[in-house]
């Protein structure tokens, strides 16, 4: 089956490093436009727009005001300000590239791109790469990070301040979400995937079936009733052999053409509305390897292929 490219697309950059414990991941923008992003889309006949980043502003003194959502203030903010950058993308015929800086950026793209398909009556699915299954909330979350929190407010479990960002919560049913290449969760947070009825597929599933299968299957989930789906892509999915300059790595994750797979098969289901790069920190990378291999991955996501 042929990729799907879009037309136009719209690089959206966050350099947000207050949802995590680690320093570095708000130059994750830089690091993949130093890689050569914009050259790359142009390579492949498409339009490219950088509408540079996102504001982020410092929170009001350096100790978190709730220790159990640290932050929380100036990430809701940030990320109000990126829905609203979605959505204009949106509006204007492109297709949003958004690009952090930790995944907490995640509520504000996901409010933008559902925003901009309630206004049709349309609802909106989400497959979420990653390693960790980011479904904790305040009331779970060990360290009170809010990159550990995304998932959650956008299927409605966390605070206000995210979960309504796109209006009536909550902003993607459970049932079209589908997590893949799941390895590290805590036994709180994993009480609230498994009553959820949120789709995940861990790296035993992957290893017992086959990325192929395995994207099939979450695409089918994100794509059921729904006008498409966005792919919130953590480079840190990827195991730390092929993508070393993340904030919280681990080991045993998706392989580099495995991580292919997933962007090729984003493609050619045409069903992609938007996708999503975050958690590149190249103060923890080797001569920008993180940035340069999520760089591969977009274009594939963009309709880039062998032959």
């Amino acid at each position: 089956m042929p990729s799907q490219q879009p037309s136009s697309v719209a690089l959206i950059g966050v350099p947000m490093d207050l949802g995590g414990n680690r320093r570095g991941v708000d130059m994750g923008p830089s690091a993949l436009r130093i890689a050569g992003i914009e050259e790359g889309i142009r390579g492949l006949g498409i339009e490219f727009v950088d509408r540079g980043n996102i504001p982020v502003g410092a929170p009001r003194g350096e100790a978190p005001a709730d220790p159990r959502a640290k932050f929380l203030p100036a990430i809701a903010e940030a990320c109000g300000h990126l829905a609203g950058a979605v959505r204009g993308a949106l509006a204007d015929g492109h297709f949003p590239l958004v690009v952090g800086g930790d995944h907490s950026i995640a509520v504000g793209t996901v409010a933008g791109v559902v925003g901009h398909h309630r206004e049709r009556g349309e609802d909106v699915g989400v497959i979420w790469y990653d390693a960790h299954a980011d479904m904790n909330t305040p009331d779970t979350s060990e360290s009170g990070n809010v990159h550990g929190m995304p998932l959650a407010s956008i299927v409605g479990i966390g605070p206000d301040e995210l979960t309504g960002l796109a209006g009536d919560a909550p902003m993607v049913r459970p049932s079209r979400v589908a997590k893949v290449g799941i390895r590290d969760v805590a036994a709180a947070e994993a009480r609230t995937v498994k009553g959820s009825a949120v789709a995940c597929f861990t790296m035993r599933e992957i290893d017992e079936q086959g990325i192929r299968a395995v994207m099939e299957q979450a695409i089918a989930f994100a794509t059921d009733g729904t006008a498409g789906f966005h792919l919130s892509f953590d480079v840190d999915g990827t195991d730390p052999t092929v993508c070393p300059g993340v904030g919280t790595p681990v080991a045993g994750g998706v392989t580099y053409r495995e991580a292919h797979t997933v962007m090729e098969m984003a493609a050619t289901s045409g069903r992609m509305l938007s996708l999503e790069l975050c958690e590149i920190n190249p103060i923890l990378d080797d001569r920008n390897r993180t940035a340069i291999a999520a760089r591969e991955f977009a274009l594939s996501a963009l309709g880039k292929t062998v032959l």
